[in-house]
């Protein structure tokens, strides 16, 4: 029985080096896996890498070495980006692994055994950058729509999926479970495509020899999206560990870009239907994200390598911009300058100089222990209240995805933070010695709302949220999120060290 929270990534393609694009989708991945961790659920986050195809194998002999060796040499610089980015995956399939191989052999065995599958011959346009077969009707002036690349035509024998036959259950499957698809508008356009008529798929290739054999044909290897979808089943134990397929299986989330949206919203769940498998919830498709008007993509020269950015931002800096401009789901535009603009504003100026100053003004009024609060106004009950609200939005804005709402709404609270202290004015408290009651409750309520803050900002920012943790004297590690974030747990006399800035401001020349 399904017990866990289970979501992916796609798997990426090795043809060459990961970009912020593939990082958008990573991030974003991520920071629901950490949140749903953080609120106490068991998680499973799955990434990897597609591996097989013509693209991927182009790209090996342009570089005169065998497919394989091609792909294990790039490996290394995909997991070296999501090790920088505090990318928390659970487990990271490669399909060229065994424990993928068999189980999808198996699973196409049974559709051809079951006639969901057929002898043919395909002849039409072809993209090898999105290994995608396309309606000549949809090929302007011989270009791929997504990639804008001239198609190839091709024309082999092939086996065909008769993915015509299941029109009908998906149009039921939309229009029965409407968040199978999200947002609406990606919804829509799979509605349109399927409602135009589905045409068999097919799911071998005879032109070249990089890909799964077909087991009842091994001179055919799998087409590559037929291979690559089931890993997000063969990770997690698809024929070969039932019960724990059956406690991880559906998929709460398969977040994609919106150029993959077909093969997950239309190829994916006619083979799961014709498996007997049951279907993920929810495929999530996000909006392209562009520079200079365009695509981020490897095959247009638009790629930005993330280690460009995490060389000035650092990993924190990094995910909280791409978290937090936009909207996640539709298309957002990238620019140095407003990452440096975002950094500065929200972390340098606002969360970092909170910190700092909160920590400064301990360190000089009480010798940086933890003070002891006497009795609470208005003004803190304003300040719990508006903990209490970040907390709530954070939690709606990660499960509906509204990722720049969670994230605004805690920037709010560092906000309002600081306008307490300011309206407070502690350095006049600590003049006169009468206030010093005042003053300890002023700097309790501040100290408590940046540890309310460390939790908050967590899954977002893990390297800062534990950096602020350390300063406030508290252990590593978040406990049970209903007990930490309770209001006074901060326990007086503990000790608080000023470190180095959380965020130190970006100076542009």
């Amino acid at each position: 029985m399904k017990n866990t929270f289970y979501i992916t990534t796609p798997i990426y393609y090795v043809n060459d080096v990961p970009h912020i694009g593939h990082a958008y989708t990573t991030v974003a991945a991520d920071f629901v896996a950490r949140y749903h961790r953080l609120a106490g659920e068991p998680v499973f986050f799955l990434t990897g890498t597609d591996e097989h195809g013509q693209k991927v194998a182009r790209a090996a002999e342009e570089k005169g070495v065998a497919p394989q060796e091609w792909c294990d040499q790039m490996i290394p610089q995909w997991t070296e980006v999501w090790n920088r980015l505090l990318i928390s995956y659970d487990d990271f399939i490669r399909t060229t692994e065994d424990r993928h191989v068999r189980p999808v052999q198996q699973l196409v065995q049974k559709l051809f055994d079951n006639g969901d599958i057929y002898l043919g011959h395909y002849e039409g346009p072809y993209c090898v950058a999105c290994e995608t077969f396309y309606q000549p009707s949809e090929v302007e002036n011989g270009l791929c729509p997504i990639h804008e690349r001239p198609v190839e035509m091709v024309k082999e024998e092939n086996y065909f999926f008769k993915l015509s036959s299941y029109q009908d259950r998906l149009l039921k499957l939309y229009e029965e479970n409407p968040d199978f698809v999200r947002p609406e508008m990606r919804l829509n356009e799979v509605l349109s495509f399927v409602k135009g008529g589905l045409e068999d798929l097919s799911i071998s290739r005879t032109s070249f020899s990089w890909g799964i054999p077909i087991p009842w044909d091994p001179k055919h290897v799998m087409y590559v999206w037929i291979d690559a979808l089931q890993n997000y089943i063969t990770a997690v134990g698809h024929g070969s560990d039932e019960d724990r397929f059956n406690s991880l299986w559906p998929a709460d989330f398969h977040f994609i870009g919106k150029d993959i949206l077909r093969h997950h919203a239309v190829i994916w769940p006619a083979v799961l239907m014709a498996a007997g498998i049951d279907l993920p919830k929810t495929v999530f498709a996000h909006g392209y994200l562009t520079v200079g008007g365009k695509k981020m993509s490897k095959t247009n020269l638009t790629g930005i390598s993330p280690h460009h950015l995490l060389d000035t931002f650092g990993p924190d800096g990094y995910r909280y911009h791409f978290l937090r401009e936009g909207v996640f789901g539709q298309d957002g535009s990238f620019s140095w300058e407003a990452m440096v603009a975002r950094f500065n504003a929200d972390l340098a100026n606002d969360l970092g100089n909170l910190v700092s100053r909160t920590l400064a003004l301990v360190a000089r009024s009480f010798d940086g222990l933890v003070p002891e609060p006497a009795e609470v106004t208005s003004e803190e009950e304003t300040l719990r209240t508006v903990a209490s609200k970040a907390r709530d939005e954070l939690d709606r804005g990660v499960r509906s995805l509204d990722f720049a709402s969670a994230l605004t709404a805690v920037m709010e609270f560092v906000g309002e933070t600081n306008h307490y202290i300011d309206r407070a004015a502690p350095w006049n408290l600590a003049k006169d010695e009468a206030s010093r009651p005042r003053l300890a409750t002023v700097l309790y309520s501040a100290l408590e709302a940046v540890r309310h803050l460390s939790i908050l900002i967590n899954p977002a920012m893990p390297n800062a949220s534990e950096k602020i943790r350390t300063q406030l004297g508290l252990p590593s590690g978040i406990g049970a999120l209903d007990d930490e974030l309770r209001w006074g747990v901060l326990s007086a006399g503990t000790r608080t060290e000023r470190g180095e800035g959380v965020f130190p401001r970006i100076e542009v020349e």
